[in-house]
This record gives C-alpha cells, sequence and structure tokens, in this order.
C-alpha cells in the first residue's frame, strides 16, 4: 500500500509540472487559449482523486467534489484579481494579492456552507460575469520569443512538484470536504503565471489566465456531476463522466473559437 501511495504521489507531481511547462511552452508558440485549455483539464486535479478513490468510498468523493466546487469558485476571484492588476503590477503584487482572495473566498464559503444547489447555481452566474469583465484582456500576446536562463523551467517544475505532493499528502489527513478543497488549490495556474510574468510580461500572462475562465466553469460543471453521481454510480463511473464533461466542455470551446475566427472578415490590407 505504502508503494502505491507513493507512486500515486509521484505521477500527481510529475503531472503538476509537466502541465506547467507544458502550457508555458505553449503560450510562448501557440497563443494564450490552447494554453489555457489544457490548463483547465482536471488532469491535475485527477491524480489526487484517484488517490482518494482508492482508500474512501463514493460518499467521501461526492463530499470531496463540494469542496473542489468551492475552492473552484475562490479560483474565479484569483483570476479575476490577477488579470486586472497584472496589466500595470509584477508579479509578486499581482499574485499575491490574488491568493489572499482566494484563501478568503474559500473560508467565506466554508463559513457559510452553502448547500449543493447554491453552489452549483453561483458557479455560471460567477464564471460568466468574471469572463464578461476580462474580455478585454484576452487576446494579448508576447512580441517576440523571450530569452530565459537554462535552469528556469526545471527549478519551477520542481518547485510546482513539490506544491502539488504537498497539497496531496496534505489532502490524506483531513476529511471530504478539505480533501476537495485541497485538491482544488490553484497550483497550476499560480504557477503559469510564475512562469510566464516574469519572461513574458503580465498582459501575456494574464491572457492565458483570462483565456481560462471559461474552461474552469466546464471544471465547476464537471466535479458537480462527480458529486451528484458518485453514490448512485459508484466513484469510477462518476471520475469518468466528470473526465468526459470537462474534456467536451473545452473542446467545445475551442471549437467555437476557431469558427468565429473563420467567420471574421480579413483585415483590409494597408
Amino acid at each position: 500500500m505504502i508503494d502505491a501511495w507513493l507512486g500515486l504521489l509521484l505521477i500527481k507531481m510529475a503531472i503538476a509540472a509537466g502541465i506547467v511547462v507544458g502550457c508555458s511552452l505553449l503560450a510562448e508558440r501557440s497563443g494564450p487559449l490552447l494554453a489555457a485549455m489544457i490548463a483547465t483539464l482536471p488532469i491535475s486535479l485527477g491524480p489526487v482523486y484517484v488517490f482518494l478513490a482508492l482508500d474512501h468510498g463514493p460518499a467521501f468523493i461526492a463530499e470531496a467534489a463540494l469542496g473542489s466546487m468551492a475552492s473552484n469558485l475562490a479560483n474565479a476571484c484569483l483570476m479575476l484579481v490577477y488579470v486586472l492588476l497584472a496589466q500595470r503590477f509584477t508579479t509578486l503584487p499581482s499574485l499575491g494579492l490574488g491568493l489572499l482572495v482566494w484563501l478568503a473566498a474559500v473560508l467565506t464559503l466554508r463559513t457559510l456552507a452553502l448547500p449543493f444547489a447554491a453552489i452549483v447555481g453561483l458557479t455560471p452566474l460567477i464564471f460568466g460575469a468574471v469572463h464578461l469583465a476580462v474580455r478585454p484582456y484576452l487576446a494579448a500576446r508576447p512580441a517576440g520569443p523571450p530569452e530565459r536562463p537554462w535552469y528556469a523551467i526545471p527549478l519551477r517544475a520542481a518547485c510546482v512538484a513539490l506544491l502539488a505532493g504537498t497539497a496531496t499528502m496534505a489532502s490524506s489527513h483531513v476529511g471530504g470536504m478539505w480533501s476537495g478543497v485541497l485538491a482544488g488549490l490553484p497550483i497550476v495556474l499560480s504557477s503559469l503565471v510564475v512562469m510566464l510574468q516574469p519572461r513574458m510580461g503580465g498582459p501575456v500572462a494574464a491572457a492565458v489566465i483570462a483565456n481560462s475562465v471559461l474552461g474552469l466553469l466546464g471544471f465547476g460543471l464537471g466535479i458537480a456531476v462527480v458529486h451528484l453521481t458518485a453514490v448512485p454510480l459508484g466513484t469510477w463511473p462518476a471520475l469518468a463522466l466528470g473526465l468526459v464533461i470537462c474534456s467536451g466542455w473545452n473542446l467545445a470551446l475551442m471549437g467555437n473559437a476557431r469558427l468565429g475566427n473563420t467567420r471574421r472578415p480579413p483585415r483590409a490590407s494597408p
């Protein structure tokens, strides 16, 4: 059991680091939308739930999903604060204040102990409002390929892996609700900011985060389905269904964006 636990922990750490590095490179080469759609897939969250499912029953997973829904709502607050601040300020104040707002939002939601119906109702409202607020910042791109020291990506990837492992280990010592909150820690989002903003500038990093807003709306809907179906269907079918919903949602967003680009009239030549 120790070997299985350690293996899952290492997988979680490696996947989280790989996502951050991959999305950073994608943001440099193919724009913020594709990077955002990959970052908001539950690839990083999934191993945590696999670990929880191996040790706990469907009721625990359903409770954890409710905690992740609350954490996801707090992510929307983080994204709004960061995108607005990153237009003018450096990484530390922009991300630092965003994380403080995330923590305040999580603690407020846990204090209120909102029922599932209220959280699932707030999810499209909050993410829709945040999307409207950050729409002016969706399209920023770097002026050119940024220079970076050779150790920048390995060092930051190692930090992400360490954070992911810490969150996973802590989740095994708390109840289902807080396990879900910890699983939803904005490790990937904050690490993307740390990697992108110093190298590519605040507006470009903010564009990746802004494009992630609607992706996390789909994640919220997917984890809501996990909460509803874990007990009646079982843990593994519920997790698979949540993954299908999240993946399908992001593919639909990308397809809609591509369709919008093809319908846009070409710019007139000067």
